[in-house]
């Protein structure tokens, strides 16, 4: 038996390998389903969570380099909640005193590239305070021009503060920026144009800044100056913005003149409301 159990170890022995050492060691891939929940970057914060409404694969709007948030695609309930989110709309307001001034000088200079300058990081900061400063500039400095234009008359009248051009400038510069670029975007997505959104409502808040130092000059009590200052403001907006829209449409449909030639039209149509509501002095007889 014992000769039987050692040719039984000495056979066992022979076919058992020997083990190899090898410098390759098998392990898991790191996951964050490893830890719940799961690791979140904090540079991100809650832009990868929830996005705002972009155009993300068209020409005219591109969120800002802070607005693509994590690489998750956010489910039906999340991207409905990134509308009503303020912090999805942050990317559009991540510009600096540098950047906003940069696109001032760009507006005034008519600068038919302003599209392609701003298409990375367009921004709603620069239009909502270009906005805001003309619904005080023009309703103040109108309620300044009409007084000036009763002292220098030599007849008879009276003149009396209008409190209701605060809330009229309101209206005009507001909703102006905000539903006429809406309108040219859909009138666009109709026609087959690749647009963006934000990009438009970037374009035309800028374009109006040159009517702040229009406000001021229009003061003058001379008719004759008020004329030529409103006519010059409204005339370099409207080339702004019907330059830009002209570069990036000119190729993609063959109504572009159309289009563009709306454009131009409705900035004058605002250089005109602008003149007569804010400008436009009519003295009322003396009771």
């Amino acid at each position: 038996m014992a000769g039987a159990y050692a040719s039984l170890a000495s056979e066992a022995t022979g076919t058992v390998p020997a083990a190899v050492e090898s410098d390759h060691v098998p392990h898991f891939q790191d996951s964050n389903l490893q830890i719940f929940p799961p690791a979140y970057d904090t540079r991100e914060n809650m832009t990868s969570l929830f996005r705002p409404p972009n155009d993300a694969d068209e020409t005219f709007s591109q969120p800002g380099h802070g607005g693509q948030g994590g690489q998750g695609i956010p489910g039906p309930n999340q991207a409905w909640q990134g509308y009503f989110n303020v912090l999805s709309y942050r990317p559009y307001f991540n510009v600096d005193t540098v950047d906003v001034t940069d696109r001032i000088k760009d507006s005034l200079k008519v600068d038919v590239g302003f599209v392609e300058k701003t298409s990375q990081n367009p921004d709603m900061y620069g239009p909502f305070w270009i906005c805001s400063t003309l619904v005080f500039v023009t309703a103040s400095l109108g309620n300044l021009a009409a007084y000036l234009s009763y002292k220098s008359k030599t007849t008879g009248g009276h003149w009396h503060y209008d409190i209701n051009l605060m809330s009229s400038a309101a209206l005009v510069f507001y909703g102006y920026v905000g539903l006429v670029p809406l309108a040219l975007y859909f009138l666009l997505r109709y026609l087959g144009v690749t647009s963006g959104v934000f990009q438009l409502w970037c374009l035309y808040g800028y374009s109006l800044f040159v009517f702040i130092p229009a406000s001021f000059l229009s003061v003058v009590p001379w008719e004759i100056v008020r004329w030529l200052v409103v006519g010059a403001a409204s005339f370099m907006s409207a080339i702004f913005v019907g330059g830009n829209i002209r570069t990036q449409i000119r190729t993609a449909n063959d109504r572009w003149l159309a289009i563009v030639i709306g454009t131009v039209a409705t900035h004058l149509a605002l250089g005109l409301v602008l003149k007569f509501y804010f400008f436009t002095y009519f003295q009322h007889d003396a009771l």
